[in-house]
C-alpha cells in the first residue's frame, strides 16, 4: 500500500512538473517587445490547461487553451514606448517577466562582419565601450548551433547594454541602435544578434527553399567545397532563426556574402532569404544590408565586384530593402574592416529615413540608374546624385565597351549630376561600367560624401 502512494505522489510530482506554463528564451525579463503592434506571445503548459496572461501597462487580461500538443500562443496589444512593465502569465504556476521595455527591435544576422565586436579589436572600441551603459537598449545574442530540423527554443537571454555586455555584442548592431535613439528620442532598442562567421547565405533560410529551386541548388552544391563552418542549405536557419520566428520585430539588418564571393547568382540567394523570412514571420518588415567590402579574393579579379553588384541589383528586384555602400570605410587587404561605426550609423540613416521617416537628409550613395548614347559618349545618370563628384577631381575608374563587350579605360566627366564617359577606342558605346574590380574602392560620391556602388550596365 505504502508502495502505491509512493507511486501516486511521485506521479503526481512528475505530473506537475511537466504541466509547469513555460516560455521559449527569447521571451524573459529585460526584453524589449515592438511598439504600438499586436505582438505574438507562445509558449507551453498542460493540454487544454487555461493560460491567463496579464500585461502591466494596462492590465488587462488575456487568456487562451493549451491546445492537444501543450502548445499555446496569444496576441497582445502593445502601446508606445516606455516601460519598465511586467507581463504575468498564469497556468498552474505562474511566470513573471519583469523589466520590459516596449520600443523598437531589430534583427542583426550574418556572417562575421557583424558578428564583429568591440572585442575582436574595433576602431576606438574601448572608448565606445567604457560609455555603453544605456538600459534603454537590450540585447540578445543567439548561440551558434545548427540543427536538421526546425527548433522551437533556443538558448540566451536578455541583457542591458554595459560596458561588459556591449563590449562581446555585434558592433554594428550597437551603433545602429544608439544612433536610432538620437532621433527617435525615448524609445527603447532592442537587438537579437543572430551571426555565424565564415557561412554563406544557403544555411540561413529553410533547406526546401533551396532545395526547390534548380538554380540555388546548383549554387549551394558548389559550397559544399569549402572546409571550415556550416555549408549545408537550412542548418543555422532551423536553429538561429526558426525559434524566434514570429516574435515582432520592427525589421532586420543583414551583412554577409565574403562567404558567396564566386556566386554569379548571389541577387537571387538573397531575394529568397528575405522572401523565406517574411513568409515565415508574416510581416513585410524591412531589409536593410551592408554591400560587402572591396577586398582581395582569390586569383580571380572579379569575383568580389560581382557580388557588389549582385547586391546592388537586389534593390530593384525585392521592396522595401536598403543597402548602404561601405567602400570609403573599408580595407582591401582586411576582410573585416574596423570601423563598425560608419556602418552602424549608414543603416540607422537608412532606418530612420526610410522606415521612421524622421530624417529628410540624403542617405545613399549614388546607384546606377542608366545609361543614354549620344554618338560616341556614354551618358550615365544616377540615383541619389545630388552634388556628384569625384574624390581626386579626375577618376580612371569608368571603361566603356562596344557590342563585342571589351571594355577600355575611359575618360569621365560630370556634368548636371550625370557622368560623361568616353574613349578614343570605342567609338560607338554599348555598355559603361565603373570601380568595375575586386579591390577598387569608389571614388564618386554625392554631396552626403557617401560613395557611389560599383555597376556594369546590363
Amino acid at each position: 500500500m505504502k508502495n502505491n502512494i509512493f507511486k501516486f505522489v511521485f506521479l503526481l510530482i512528475s505530473g506537475t512538473m511537466m504541466a509547469n506554463v513555460s516560455l521559449p528564451n527569447i521571451f524573459g525579463d529585460n526584453m524589449v517587445l515592438q511598439r504600438n503592434s499586436e505582438v505574438k506571445i507562445w509558449g507551453w503548459g498542460n493540454p487544454k490547461e487555461e493560460i491567463k496572461l496579464v500585461s502591466s501597462w494596462n492590465n488587462q487580461e488575456y487568456k487562451v487553451t493549451a491546445n492537444n500538443q501543450a502548445q499555446w500562443e496569444l496576441k497582445i496589444k502593445t502601446p508606445e514606448a516606455g516601460g519598465p512593465y511586467t507581463i504575468s502569465i498564469k497556468g498552474y504556476n505562474e511566470v513573471i517577466l519583469k523589466n520590459i521595455l516596449i520600443g523598437e527591435v531589430w534583427v542583426c544576422s550574418g556572417q562575421s562582419n557583424m558578428e564583429m565586436s568591440v572585442s575582436w579589436g574595433i576602431d576606438n572600441g574601448e572608448e565606445e565601450a567604457k560609455n555603453a551603459t544605456n538600459p534603454n537598449i537590450r540585447f540578445f545574442t543567439v548561440p551558434k548551433l545548427t540543427a536538421t530540423t526546425p527548433q522551437n527554443n533556443l538558448l540566451g537571454n536578455w541583457t542591458e547594454s554595459t560596458p561588459e555586455t556591449m563590449k562581446y555584442f555585434s558592433a554594428v548592431g550597437y551603433f545602429f541602435a544608439k544612433r536610432l535613439r538620437e532621433d527617435l528620442k525615448n524609445v527603447p532598442i532592442g537587438l537579437i544578434s543572430s551571426n555565424w562567421g565564415g557561412t554563406p547565405a544557403e544555411i540561413w533560410m529553410p533547406e526546401e527553399v533551396v532545395n526547390s529551386d534548380a538554380v540555388l541548388l546548383e549554387n549551394a552544391k558548389k559550397l559544399n567545397e569549402q572546409e571550415y563552418g556550416p555549408r549545408q542549405p537550412g542548418r543555422s536557419y532551423n536553429a538561429m532563426i526558426y525559434p524566434f520566428v514570429g516574435f515582432k520585430i520592427a525589421g532586420t539588418l543583414w551583412y554577409q556574402g565574403e562567404s558567396n564571393v564566386g556566386s554569379e547568382v548571389y541577387d537571387k540567394t538573397l531575394s529568397a532569404l528575405i522572401t523565406s523570412w517574411r513568409k515565415g514571420w508574416q510581416d513585410d518588415f524591412p531589409f536593410y544590408y551592408v554591400q560587402i567590402a572591396p577586398f582581395k579574393t582569390g586569383s580571380n579579379n572579379f569575383s568580389n565586384v560581382t557580388l557588389r553588384n549582385s547586391q546592388r541589383k537586389l534593390l530593384k528586384e525585392i521592396n522595401n530593402t536598403g543597402m548602404v555602400v561601405i567602400s570609403d570605410v573599408s580595407d582591401t587587404i582586411d576582410i573585416h574592416p574596423k570601423d563598425k561605426k560608419s556602418v552602424g550609423i549608414r543603416l540607422a540613416n537608412l532606418a530612420l529615413a526610410n522606415t521612421y521617416k524622421t530624417n529628410s537628409n540624403l542617405v545613399n550613395g549614388p546607384l546606377f540608374k542608366e545609361i543614354k548614347i549620344d554618338k560616341n559618349k556614354a551618358i550615365v545618370s544616377f540615383d541619389y546624385a545630388d552634388g556628384l563628384y569625384f574624390k581626386n577631381k579626375v577618376t580612371k575608374q569608368f571603361e566603356v565597351a562596344g557590342v563585342d563587350g571589351i571594355f577600355y579605360p575611359a575618360e569621365a566627366s560630370i556634368k548636371n549630376n550625370q557622368v560623361i564617359v568616353t574613349s578614343k577606342k570605342v567609338p560607338n558605346p554599348a555598355k559603361v561600367r565603373f570601380a568595375w574590380g575586386n579591390t577598387i574602392q569608389s571614388d564618386l560620391f554625392n554631396k552626403a560624401n557617401l560613395p557611389a556602388s560599383c555597376f556594369i550596365s546590363e
